[in-house]
């Protein structure tokens, strides 16, 4: 690879940018292709979904809102990637880490939020780094591949969860399996009463202070991935496993310290969710954002600063989506999750499928010598 080139003939800055906007260029004309189909004029279409995303107050904080609980997974799905490994547990993961937010907020009644708010935090980090370890130990130690494992406790997690919530959670006299309520003293303030104090008046969203603990998340993990040693080691055992145990480096050691932190990424996903929107334990909570989240992580090229924009262009399509929906009686959710779904396979599984074509543009040209 060139010091120019930040993958193969192709320069960073078209790797990071140029393909990407390609990639959801094309998932947007097959998805105008989509809506063509069915009678409707798919720019008023796209119009109404832009303006639903970032048209008013209310949209920006409902895309924000969803993007939060999307950079917890992108980053878990991101970290796991460095080492090497494919990590798509991050909704199992998720879901177990709002089951350790859940906890200590039923545990920690009457608490003010800004108290509790450090044992929130390890609880989700540990809940959903110790649903991610055992994958992980059997990735290091036994050799099993960690798609598998990972997937088969994305089932595990859901049936747990079920167990949990209808035998032991579940708030008594009541049929839905869901706890009881938090103590209102643990909410996480929404973002407009934060910025209410400030004198800034916006429209009330679930937008949340969790959102600036996504973000802090980046810095952290972008220190910790770029500017440490462990960091340079996990790095290197996703680069040759063989070279970084030459190197003195025990790879099955770093594959499970990343499959810990990947985990405890996923697991703060309960903060946004449990904590700060539904105040109350509930099934599904995780709503298939912990899946996104493989897209996200391939969107923003595994590094926290591609990962926020990756995470608000999904956050948009969700929001975007719902509005759709609501002004197009023939687009149904349905539809609306087909168009989501064509710009997850062009912005993941096929992230690669215009490379070559782009790689030509900048391929040097043969300068035919002149004749003596």
């Amino acid at each position: 690879m060139s010091p120019q080139t930040g993958s193969g003939e192709l320069p960073r800055w078209a790797t990071i940018v140029a393909l990407p906007l390609i990639n959801v260029g094309i998932a947007l004309l097959v998805s105008a292709l989509v809506i063509l189909s069915i009678g409707e004029d798919p720019l008023a279409a796209l119009g109404i979904m832009v303006q639903g995303a970032f048209g008013s107050g209310l949209g920006i904080g409902y895309t924000l809102y969803y993007a939060t609980s999307l950079i917890f997974t992108g980053l878990c799905v991101a970290v796991a990637f460095h080492a090497g490994l494919f990590n798509i547990g991050g909704e199992g993961q998720a879901y177990i880490g709002g089951l350790g937010v859940g906890i200590a907020c039923l545990a920690l009644g009457g608490w003010p939020w800004w108290l509790a708010l450090p044992v929130t935090v390890l609880a989700g980090m540990a809940f959903g780094a110790a649903w991610a370890l055992i994958p992980g130990y059997l990735q290091a130690y036994r050799g099993s591949h960690v798609v598998i494992t990972t997937i088969m406790f994305n089932f595990i997690a859901s049936a747990l969860m079920v167990y949990l919530l209808v035998n032991v959670l579940i708030n008594p006299g009541q049929m839905s399996p869901e706890s009881r309520e938090f103590d209102p003293s643990l909410f996480l303030p929404q973002m407009h009463e934060m910025l209410a104090v400030l004198g800034m008046e916006v429209d009330a969203t679930p937008l949340n202070l969790s959102f600036l603990i996504a973000l802090l998340a980046c810095v952290l993990i972008w220190l910790y991935i770029w500017h440490t040693r462990a960091g340079f080691r996990l790095r290197t055992v996703g680069a040759n496993e063989d070279a970084a145990r030459y190197a003195g480096i025990d790879p099955r050691r770093t594959i499970l310290i990343a499959m810990l932190l990947s985990g405890a990424m996923a697991g703060l996903l309960g903060l946004n969710e449990v904590q700060g929107v539904q105040h109350r334990l509930m099934l599904n909570f995780t709503a298939g954002l912990g899946f996104t989240g493989i897209a996200v992580a391939l969107m923003g090229r595994a590094h926290p600063a591609g990962i926020v924009p990756a995470a608000i262009l999904f956050g948009a399509l969700y929001q975007g989506g719902a509005e759709l929906a609501f002004e197009y009686q023939n687009i149904s959710p349905e539809l609306v999750v087909v168009i989501q779904g064509v710009v997850i396979l062009f912005a993941g599984a096929l992230e690669h499928m215009f490379k070559p074509a782009l790689s030509r543009l900048f391929r040097p040209r043969r300068t035919i010598p002149a004749e003596a």
